[in-house]
């Protein structure tokens, strides 16, 4: 199944059927699991397991675990790649449009901490995480051209290779997978913000 695929079948309407579970909440728990084990380590039967249901329950919401892989890497990449389609990332001058780009990919790690982790984690062993890889080079492209423009009016030195200053940007804001906990003593709504503000003000030219 590709991811393209997913988003169809994750914009139907939830199935409810065993008690305690929606597609939603099977989905989240499911994705934690991931994140502990490893998507290749974990079985259909350490799903079961962890959520308490029998393998057929299971079945009875997702089809097979790379559904379940291919909902999740939807809701990460599906929120970066709209966060491009904004108005603020198609208008105005490049280095606002970069800034409003950071800022909003940062926010949908916020939104989609887990997801997004999953999305960091694939490694190209399925046909649905190539198709994940895959997107995520279209993005980076995306933003190493916004680079390059915001570098072609002035606003951004251009001593530093674009391709990498995009990978350096976003290897800080990818870091935040690692650290930042929800409910925790950093504000989520501000950490876009303060993550631009220090990784822009390097790259002004005044």
């Amino acid at each position: 199944m590709s991811i393209a695929d997913s988003a169809t079948t994750s914009g139907a309407p939830a199935r409810r059927g065993r008690p305690g579970y929606d597609r939603e909440g099977l989905l989240a728990v499911a994705v934690q699991l991931f994140n502990e084990q490893g998507y290749d380590a974990t079985s259909v039967a350490d799903l079961a397991k962890r959520l308490g249901l029998t393998k057929s329950a299971l079945y009875h919401h997702f089809s097979s675990k790379e559904e379940l892989l291919a909902v999740a890497l939807e809701a990460a990449l599906g929120g970066l790649e709209a966060v491009l389609d904004e108005p603020g990332a198609r208008e105005g001058a490049a280095s606002d449009r970069l800034r409003h780009v950071l800022t909003g990919a940062t926010d949908v790690l916020v939104a989609q901490l887990p997801a997004v982790t999953l999305l960091l984690r694939v490694r190209g062993n399925s046909a649905v995480e190539q198709a994940a890889l895959e997107r995520r080079r279209v993005f980076d492209h995306r933003v190493t051209g916004l680079v390059a423009e915001a570098q072609a009016e002035g606003s951004v030195r251009d001593d530093v290779d674009a391709a990498v200053a995009a990978r350096l940007l976003f290897g800080m804001i990818n870091s935040v997978v690692e650290w930042y906990r929800p409910g925790g003593s950093v504000d989520g709504d501000r950490l876009g913000a303060d993550i631009v503000r220090i990784a822009l003000d390097g790259l002004r030219t005044a």
